[in-house]
């Protein structure tokens, strides 16, 4: 079993000795956490903070004391800034980055990075046409799940025949905007499958959506009026193809307000000719995950226990934006995971 300590993400990049200034766009809890990452971490220089909430601004400036406090984003992208990480809510995402990459400035921002796919697709667009760094925090990347990435593309596993995926979260979004469907873009799926489904298209190599077929619920109900209301219940079975052939089926099932018996229940489950593995929480924690590699009946452990894999995507993209790395392909792969959660919702 490998040791907390010993998961470190690959920096194929060198570090230059001149830090990236950021501007911060969003303060509270997420927003914070990964501005202490760079901070602690010594990765970046928060030079500007753009937040309404005065507790949050002050704890903010508690961090970052030397930042200068902006009253309006034209005046932070006006800023002598090599890039802006956003946390605002997620109706706000795609026009900000959109903002900020034509003005130079390179982007991190918090999931989705578009309530839609069309949106989404805008963003990564902006991004290459002004050849500037994107990364969005699709953060579960960074965990333990890294050693079952690096099973699955060696094809140690054979041909991955199927998929089940689980994210339950007994409580739910503490903030009213997550409930607006104008707002959100959606509720469990875009909230907690995007990461799920995320997952997936990384480490399958964006296989190809042949069908999906989906349930969404509110409140016990059906889902009959996505204009108003969001879903805290969806299931969906999809087929995927890959791109060296073979069909892939893929179960999600997400939540808010299940009553799972614990605070979150989270799963990632391939299943392959060869073998299997699994990504799981621990004790219904929403950080602590293990790692397992299945042998028919037998079980290894691969990793368990607590690990602080928060701040690491921030990290990574500051790690590479300082190295000057500019747009990068891979961005294509938030697109398609968007497509597939429209898919999902019915959109496309």
């Amino acid at each position: 079993m490998i040791d907390a300590t010993s998961i470190k993400v690959k920096e194929p990049f060198n570090k230059k000795t001149d830090k990236p200034r950021l501007g911060f766009l969003g303060v509270g809890w997420i927003g914070r956490n990964r501005m202490e990452a760079l901070v602690n971490g010594e990765l970046a220089e928060v030079a500007g903070i753009l937040e309404p909430g005065a507790e949050n601004r002050e704890a903010a400036l508690s961090v970052a004391p030397r930042a200068q406090v902006y009253e309006s984003y034209e005046a932070m992208l006006d800023a002598d800034l090599d890039g802006i990480v956003i946390a605002s809510p997620s109706a706000l995402h795609a026009e900000q980055s959109i903002a900020a990459l034509n003005k130079g400035k390179a982007v991190f921002c918090q999931k989705p990075l578009g309530r839609n796919a069309a949106e989404t697709a805008a963003v990564v667009a902006a991004a290459r046409e002004n050849n500037l760094l994107l990364g969005v925090d699709l953060c579960y990347r960074y965990t333990c799940f890294r050693q079952l990435y690096d099973i699955i593309q060696s094809g140690e596993l054979g041909h991955i025949y199927a998929a089940e995926l689980v994210f339950h979260n007994a409580w739910g979004p503490d903030k009213e905007w997550f409930y607006n469907p104008k707002l959100s873009g959606g509720g469990c799926v875009v909230d907690l499958g995007i990461h799920l489904m995320d997952l997936v298209h990384w480490s399958l190599n964006d296989p190809e959506v042949v069908s999906v077929n989906s349930n969404l619920f509110s409140k016990g109900q059906p889902l009959t009026r996505p204009d108003e209301q969001v879903e805290d219940y969806a299931n969906a079975l999809i087929k995927l193809k890959q791109q060296g052939g073979g069909e892939t089926s893929l179960q999600l099932i997400c939540s808010w307000n299940l009553p799972a018996g614990q605070e979150a229940d989270i799963q990632a489950n391939f299943y392959g000719t060869n073998g299997g593995v699994a990504f799981r929480n621990m004790g219904g924690s929403f950080y602590d995950f293990k790692a397992l590699r299945f042998n028919r009946t037998q079980t290894e452990v691969l990793f368990q226990g607590p690990d602080d894999w928060g701040g690491r995507p921030v990290s990574d993209w500051a790690r590479r934006l300082a190295a000057g790395e500019k747009f990068n392909a891979e961005s294509e792969t938030i697109v398609a995971v968007a497509k597939t959660l429209d898919r999902i919702y019915g959109r496309i």
